[in-house]
């Protein structure tokens, strides 16, 4: 943000990149060798999220001004949203802001301006930190992007301050509290934003249908992993409303929105974002197993420790035989296994064809995604944007 205007520019050199996402567009172009993602579009992804980063710091600090005056020792609930919110790739700001370039032209917003739809979109990091830190208590995962996952961490505090009671009803209320906490700022960040009441009042209902889709999603993700929502179909209907929902569909109709954009660019919203949504998270289902700790920020095993039912373990149990489905009872969700055991496990994922599957379902809807923002009526700039986030979402390594 320039101080001296209080405008944000996407046209300057950011001095920030988009972590390893441009590592993740030159991979995917080497890759591809029929369409690949354009070098610029890549850099005009960098500069988004310096620029998203830059609203967020700005918006913290002023909440944390707040919390310290309440007092003092509210201080580590700022420091945890703050620490949530501020990393990660973005994604999710990026679709939305590139939503809204791509139909700001053509419909009612066109007098929004670029550093008041940043601030908009970039409150979605707050509905992403909430739902990570309530995922992360309902899984009892122990880390989360290379970090101790906020209830670990409160629960070390209580123990390190030598505080009375029991330490993990401490750490898991606090983190509970640390993820309300973050979704009340979405909507103070949204509301805030500085864009017109016309293109708020768009927004709220794209906004209001989103979050009650991911609640919904959560409370979904819990009755699977209880055995009430068996088999594939179950667990593509927890990727649609957990993740995939909120992580390009609606964020994109959000940015639309804000634009104030016709039925035909709404609705060419949602054939880019459900099969873009399921291909990042069945990305992100297959890093969870497969994936590089050093990379990923998490173990490799806790997924599988966890018992996470996803599309890979559906998979697989439909063709394993019975040694193969007695090792996935067994190992799947014991706490007690070790990396050796659940090697077993990958192991029987890549033999039953599952892992094969499913990456051949997240190349498939990538593609239909692709072509839907080929044929999407928006601008040039937004369209290459897309795609290279397109790309992005479903080949990165974290």
């Amino acid at each position: 943000m320039d101080r001296s205007t209080g405008t944000t520019t996407l046209t300057r050199s950011a001095t920030t990149g988009l972590g390893d996402t441009g590592h993740m567009i030159a991979g995917a172009q080497q890759r591809e060798s029929t369409r690949s993602a354009p070098v610029l579009a890549a850099a005009e992804l960098d500069r988004l999220r310096a620029a998203v980063a830059e609203a967020l710091t700005d918006f913290l600090e002023q909440q944390r001004a707040t919390l310290a005056g309440m007092d003092p020792r509210l201080a580590p609930v700022a420091d945890e949203v703050c620490a949530i919110a501020e990393g990660g790739k973005k994604l999710r700001p990026s679709f939305a802001y590139w939503g809204w370039r791509g139909a700001r032209h053509a419909g009612a917003g066109v007098g929004e301006e670029d550093a008041a739809v940043l601030r908009a979109v970039a409150a979605l990091e707050f509905v992403h930190a909430s739902a990570l830190v309530h995922d992360d208590v309902m899984d009892a995962a122990g880390t989360r992007r290379g970090r101790r996952t906020t209830h670990i961490g409160f629960a070390d505090r209580h123990a390190a301050q030598d505080l009375s009671g029991d330490r993990e009803l401490f750490g898991v209320g606090a983190a509970i509290l640390v993820g309300d906490l973050a979704l009340v700022w979405s909507d103070e960040m949204l509301r805030c934003s500085g864009i017109s009441e016309a293109a708020l009042g768009r927004a709220r209902a794209v906004w209001d249908t989103m979050r009650t889709e991911v609640t919904a999603g959560q409370y979904l993700d819990l009755l699977r992993a209880a055995g009430g929502l068996p088999g594939a179909d179950g667990a593509l209907t927890v990727a649609r409303y957990k993740s995939a929902g909120y992580t390009v569909q609606r964020p994109l109709q959000l940015g639309v929105a804000i634009a104030g954009a016709g039925p035909a660019v709404i609705e060419s919203c949602t054939a880019i974002g459900l099969p873009l949504g399921e291909a990042f998270q069945l990305r992100d289902d297959v890093l969870g197993v497969f994936g590089d700790p050093s990379v990923t920020g998490k173990s490799a095993d806790d997924d599988l420790r966890e018992g996470k039912q996803t599309l890979l373990i559906a998979l697989a149990e439909e063709v394993a035989d019975d040694t193969g489905r007695r090792l996935l009872g067994n190992l799947l969700g014991n706490p007690d296994a070790g990396t050796d055991e659940f090697d077993a496990l990958r192991a029987l994922l890549v033999s039953t064809g599952a892992l094969d599957r499913v990456e051949e379902r997240i190349t498939r809807r990538t593609a239909e995604a692709r072509a839907a923002i080929t044929d999407a009526p928006i601008a040039d700039d937004a369209r290459a944007a897309l795609d290279a986030l397109a790309v992005a979402a479903t080949t990165r390594t974290a």
